[in-house]
């Protein structure tokens, strides 16, 4: 059997040299400008209102977004840097005291025009399999890329309210690592899984069998879908108009606050 060479210092130096340029390059390629920071604060109110080192951290996170994620255009969509910066900001806001780890179970982000069409099959209580057909603005793929319309992002920074498509699917994504998605991520240890529990269902509850009660007819309808939903909803909410979550459901908000290690009441003035 031959021996294994060994490399020469020379070549050695070489190759580790080659090494560190490409990783400078690749840092200087994944880099968010002043311009591209700016820009993408912009669309977020919460964002722009954050402690100086906490709107620091945010901004490196979004970098780390940036590095980390694919982004690819579908139906003729042109990816821009701009549309990548305003997608890693949103992105990077739930996992802000989190890290980026707790998205390392997909890698990928689509982004359509508008809304796209895709085709569902599931099965009801009594195996009864259902197809249909539904237009959507956002998805979150169980062992997959999330998808996104531009077109609904782009309504939301023209008219801020309380809807963030992308917090909102980042959302499912927490939700999906502790396998389906349910309304139940995976919880800190110091947190009580039974408190979550029955703060979350008690709120579900009361929106679906109070839809007329005080508050209640500002969250969006959407969260009534399954506690799935509610808890993306809430998440960006919790995000965008803290206020309303606290005042109709206090218990979830606290819940939110905990998870997301953030406090969005303490520094956004009500709407």
């Amino acid at each position: 059997m031959a021996a294994k060479r060994k490399p020469s210092p020379r070549r050695g130096a070489r190759a580790g040299g080659l090494r560190n340029l490409y990783r400078r390059w690749r840092s200087r390629s994944s880099a968010l400008s002043d311009t591209l920071w700016a820009e993408a604060l912009r669309t977020s109110a919460y964002a722009r209102v954050l402690p100086p080192d906490d709107r620091a951290r945010l901004r490196e996170l979004t970098a780390q977004v940036l590095r980390a994620k694919f982004f690819e255009g579908a139906a003729g969509f042109k990816v821009t840097e701009p549309v990548r910066a305003r997608i890693a900001l949103h992105a990077a806001v739930p996992i802000l005291h989190l890290g980026l780890d707790y998205y390392a179970d997909w890698s990928s982000i689509v982004i359509y025009p508008g809304d796209f069409r895709v085709h569902d099959e599931y099965m009801d209580e009594h195996g009864v399999v259902h197809r249909e057909i539904m237009d959507l603005c956002g998805q979150s793929m169980s062992q997959g890329p999330i998808v996104l319309s531009w077109e609904a992002m782009r309504e939301e920074d023209e008219t801020p309210g309380d809807h963030d498509l992308v917090i909102h699917e980042c959302a499912h994504k927490l939700d999906l690592l502790n396998g389906d998605a349910n309304g139940f991520p995976p919880l800190h240890p110091d947190m009580d899984t039974r408190a979550w529990a029955r703060d979350f269902h008690a709120a579900y509850r009361q929106l679906c069998t109070e839809p007329d009660a005080p508050g209640a007819g500002h969250i969006d309808p959407y969260a009534g879908e399954d506690p799935a939903e509610f808890f993306a909803v809430m998440s960006e909410t919790f995000f965008t108009n803290p206020h309303l979550v606290y005042g109709i459901h206090p218990t979830v908000y606290k819940q939110l606050q905990r998870f997301y290690r953030q406090d969005p009441r303490q520094v956004m003035k009500p709407a």
